[in-house]
């Protein structure tokens, strides 16, 4: 548990997303500090009634059960001071102190990440727009970041999953909780690509109103740039894309398809703004080239070890047309229909047959002379298959580091690819 269960008991006292557990830790240098300076009789801590009470009443091994119950469920925590937590949300105000998440969340760390939100009741054309450009995205290796909601949320997401990519989805309520039930059959999909669920609510939470606005501010800082496909001027989509303008982040918006109709008009203010128009992925992959803001604060992140190395699944492609199916959906008039019994199964669609991959080693590309010397010998490890960043490192004798800051300019020039779990392969 290390640092974990001093952290979570500082939400118990303090609550969720609370500044009062920054405030307390600037005075200390560890969580562990926070908890022995807090529950000794000479605390110098200035706390009010409530919080007194709830350090009386809450103990340590409180948060070590629900530590231990989380995993029983398959849902796991890390906290903010622990290597895997998402190095974007230690620059924010009030990050959360503890993540608990269903998944791999590795897949928010040390890479290329973008946020994609819109309307809930989402025209077609933005549907299919959502769903096109962050398949591309994502084909590209970029881990595509929402909220999980109906419309372009869940649209988003499903780009990544039909090109067999992991995406990140950030709840307003517990990971466990199948919310919005519509979307629940879509879940497995998502955690079979390499994807991950996230929030910082507990296992159990429901999905009350308040969470949402709170839930926005991880949203906005996972992404290292932030797309609005349609919102109007009253969407909440607007309060991400404003904190993502306030951390720095870029933010595109897609040109409406009507420049009257009201479902547009957030789009129309905040192209008035300044946001950046999308006209296309390469608008947001230009963002990642090499050199670029991005692409440096990637770099420091891997040199300080923030990346995870643990193996991942093999890929499991979905057919292509979970997308066509959001779109036609959209379309029909919404029936009232019995709602499935936790126990019931969400109904298995058969998969599309993976292309047989073929024999003997990859060809070489006509970029490979330009690549400097350490890139070649990477490429020429791959060319028998994919491998992971570990072994990579063992059979080249590189430094870990140094080999995923190779990897990530492999990959931005197309060489290379990468799977969930840090496994690479020829691009």
């Amino acid at each position: 548990m290390n640092e974990t269960k001093y952290w979570l008991w500082l939400t118990m006292i303090f609550g969720i997303g609370s500044r009062r557990i920054w405030e307390i830790m600037c005075l200390c240098d560890t969580a562990k500090d926070a908890y022995l300076t807090l529950t000794d009789d000479d605390c110098p801590f200035n706390l009010s009634q409530h919080e007194r009470q709830n350090i009386a009443e809450i103990r340590l091994s409180t948060a070590e059960k629900v530590i231990d119950a989380c995993a029983a469920k398959g849902v796991y925590t890390v906290c903010y001071s622990a290597p895997g937590y998402p190095a974007q949300l230690r620059h924010i105000m009030d990050p959360p102190a503890v993540l608990y998440y269903k998944g791999d969340i590795g897949c928010l760390c040390g890479t290329r990440t973008v946020t994609c939100v819109g309307a809930r009741k989402a025209s077609e054309y933005s549907l299919r727009s959502a769903g096109r450009i962050c398949g591309e995205l994502a084909r590209s290796g970029i881990v595509i970041v929402s909220g999980f909601a109906l419309g372009i949320d869940i649209a988003s997401h499903l780009g990544a999953v039909e090109s067999g990519r992991p995406t990140a989805a950030v709840m307003g309520c517990g990971v466990d909780v199948d919310y919005p039930r519509d979307n629940f059959r879509y879940r497995g999909a998502v955690l079979e690509n390499g994807g991950v669920f996230i929030s910082e609510y507990p296992p159990g939470t429901p999905p009350h109103s308040q969470n949402f606005p709170k839930r926005n501010r991880i949203l906005a800082a996972l992404g290292r740039a932030s797309v609005v496909f349609e919102a109007s001027q009253r969407s909440g989509s607007l309060i991400t894309a404003a904190m993502s303008a306030e951390q720095g982040r870029e933010v595109f918006v897609m040109p409406p398809a009507d420049i009257f109709s009201e479902r547009y008009s957030g789009n129309m203010m905040l192209l008035r703004e300044g946001a950046l128009p999308l006209l296309g992925s390469a608008d947001v992959l230009d963002l990642f080239r090499i050199g670029g803001v991005n692409d440096a604060e990637i770099r420091q992140e891997v040199y300080r070890g923030i990346s995870s190395f643990n193996v991942g699944t093999p890929l499991k492609r979905p057919a292509p047309t979970l997308i066509e199916e959001l779109v036609s959906e959209a379309g029909r008039p919404k029936r009232r229909t019995k709602k499935p019994s936790p126990k019931e199964e969400a109904p298995v669609k058969e998969t599309a047959p993976e292309p047989e991959a073929p024999s003997g080693p990859a060809p070489v590309k006509e970029s490979y002379e330009s690549l400097t010397e350490a890139q070649k010998s990477i490429v020429d490890a791959l060319r028998v298959g994919a491998l992971h960043a570990d072994i990579l490192a063992e059979r080249l004798e590189m430094d870990p580091g140094e080999l995923m800051v190779e990897l990530t300019e492999l990959e931005i020039l197309g060489e290379i690819r990468s799977l969930p779990g840090k496994i690479f392969e020829i691009g």
